[in-house]
């Protein structure tokens, strides 16, 4: 029996809210031989919506006639999903079939329109990171947390931007049919591995800012090159030609992050890839990462993805034996 996902949109939502999702599941579909999802479309009244960047789509059935039962209703982003005010036919919609349904899940900004339906209230909930400030200040009974790619907080998924959206729709195959499903369809759309929802939206370069400075650009790529080498505060301050209390305090500006922080992160980002990429056991992946040993890889994990070094090597490797 096909599970049913009611998609919303509206005049300039985000496409790939919409597709992304919507070929995770006709993908889970195939593979079940036709058990697995229908997707259908709507929108506060029936007929061509525009996406922005003026890509029709049909919107077959309007929120209000949405008939029958509906497991998944899944809230796509825009531009117009985060303005103010909302429109109050769509969110009174989605609040309705809210109520209908097994369960609730928005992608990118969509979550604003879940907020403006209450229906985060009390929940820990994430969004596009660009938008993660305004939500949590126009809405300050969600618990916004701009980090992770999704979260499940009692029955209702929210997540980061655009493409974070396949992300959750696998999520959702697999609560529903277990991950090897999960896998299947990753393969088959030839995107990566169902990733954990705990790992972070931002690589270290994109949680720095860009230094303005050319011996910083250098020296941010050296530490994001290098992360076995000597990357401590003294060697670094060295290397830039500073003393070590200048150097800090320049580095922290320009990058707006101390430089202990931005090692830290660069070497748990290539412990990352270690683990995604090759089968070396974990005290080596800790050795060449820069961290020593796996007690503080471990840690390091756990602290930014929320997840055991194994748990991710299992759930995210993507070298084939």
């Amino acid at each position: 029996m096909q599970r049913r996902v009611v998609v919303t949109v509206f005049e300039g939502f985000q496409l790939l809210d919409l597709s992304g999702p919507a070929d995770v599941f006709a993908t889970a579909d195939l593979l079940l031989r036709g058990g697995g999802y229908r997707v259908d479309v709507a929108a506060v009244r029936p007929g061509t919506i525009t996406a922005h960047g003026g890509v029709p789509v049909v919107a077959a059935t309007a929120l209000d006639e949405v008939a029958g039962p509906v497991d998944t209703l899944l809230v796509v982003g825009g531009l117009a999903a985060s303005a103010r005010p909302a429109d109050r036919d769509l969110v009174d919609g989605i609040r309705r079939l809210a109520g209908r349904a097994r369960r609730v899940a928005s992608v990118c900004t969509g979550a604003f329109l879940l907020a403006e339906a209450g229906l985060l209230d009390g929940r820990r909930a994430t969004t596009h990171w660009v938008a993660a400030r305004a939500l949590a200040a126009r809405y300050p009974a969600v618990r916004v947390d701009a980090d992770p790619i999704y979260i499940e907080e009692r029955g209702v998924w929210t997540s980061a931007g655009v493409t974070a959206g396949v992300d959750l729709a696998l999520a959702l195959v697999a609560a529903d049919h277990g991950p090897a499903l999960a896998r299947d369809v990753a393969c088959g759309l030839v995107v990566y591995l169902h990733r954990p929802g705990g790992q972070s939206q931002f690589s270290t370069a994109m949680r720095a800012a860009a230094p303005r400075a050319e011996p910083f650009r250098e020296l941010q790529a050296f530490i994001d090159g290098n992360p076995a080498a000597d990357l401590s505060v003294p060697a670094l301050a060295r290397r830039a030609g500073m003393s070590e209390r200048h150097f800090s305090r320049v580095f922290a500006r320009q990058t707006g992050i101390p430089p202990g922080r931005y090692v830290e992160r660069s070497r748990a980002d290539a412990a990352r890839r270690l683990l995604e990429t090759t089968d070396h056991p974990i005290d080596r992946v800790a050795r060449e990462c820069g961290l020593g040993s796996p007690d503080t890889l471990y840690r390091i994990f756990r602290r930014y993805w929320r997840i055991s070094p194994g748990d991710y090597r299992r759930r995210f490797h993507t070298k084939e034996s």
